[in-house]
């Protein structure tokens, strides 16, 4: 069953509107979460802010943002200051421009929703949208309030509905250059390329999300199981970690690698 709409709005192409449901594409529910608790009493514990200086805890109604602008120096934004920067609509997907949908590089996608028309009435403009973007290879880029901030957002067309992508601000993805500048870019020895796509191509497979299944997640599920039934988890031994050696001859560790793999199967 899927889940219930956590934002109903618009969503707008010049004269063109329909109403529309959007859905976190994700979910967290099925990962195994904590609390802290007392371990005398077995009561939860509560979090609560307190002055770093006085040590004495801080009332909510006092509560209140600070920008820094030098050491224990702030600027103090009240939430009605804070509340007037935003857009005046926080209901409508008004898509003002389009791009190449190559365009815009993965690093840039921040957290997938599904977005599907609300009601019938609107299906039809929702499908002409979700079409046109299609055939063109375009997406949508507008701005929405998600998360209780301004974000950007892209449009994408995907089977029947359109996924809602948010996007990161330009200060939020660091230059490539400073990280990869120096790395050379000589080509690699063809017959070392000729033996990595063999051991590429004898490792490839159809994708199926079972692949990045959580073990760590599954031992946490037994380990539970295990206590509520009152019975004392067993014990595993983690593996010691290989030491990597530096490779001298890559050649020879590549058909060393391809002959075990062969011989494994």
């Amino acid at each position: 069953m899927a889940p219930r709409p956590f934002w109903r709005g618009y969503l707008k192409l010049s004269l063109v509107t329909c109403s529309v449901a959007m859905t976190p594409a994700i979910t967290e529910n099925e990962r195994v979460r904590f609390h802290t608790l007392n371990r005398k009493t077995g009561h939860r514990v509560a979090s609560q802010y307190v002055d770093a200086v006085t040590g004495k805890p801080v009332a909510e109604n006092n509560e209140v943002k600070g920008y820094p602008r030098g050491e224990d120096d702030y600027v103090l934004l009240e939430d009605d200051e804070l509340e007037a920067v935003g857009l005046e609509s926080t209901r409508t997907i008004d898509i003002d421009m389009f791009v190449p949908a190559e365009a815009i590089d993965w690093i840039w996608y921040d957290r997938p929703h599904y977005l599907t028309p609300n009601d019938e009435v609107g299906e039809d403009a929702f499908c002409v949208i979700r079409d046109a973007m299609e055939t063109t290879g375009k997406v949508g880029i507008s701005r929405l309030v998600l998360y209780q901030r301004e974000r950007a957002v892209m449009l994408e067309p995907r089977g029947t509905g359109i996924v809602l992508w948010t996007l990161r601000y330009g200060d939020e993805v660091r230059d490539t250059e400073a990280y990869f500048g120096k790395i050379g870019d000589e080509k690699a020895d063809p017959k070392l390329m000729a033996l990595l796509k063999q051991m590429i191509d004898a490792r490839t497979k159809p994708w199926n999300p079972k692949m990045i299944d959580d073990p760590v997640q599954d031992r946490l599920l037994e380990i539970i199981a295990s206590k509520q039934k009152g019975k004392k988890p067993a014990k595993v031994a983690k593996p010691r970690p290989e030491t990597p050696t530096n490779v001298v001859n890559i050649m020879d560790a590549l058909r060393k690698s391809i002959a075990s793999e062969a011989k494994g199967r």
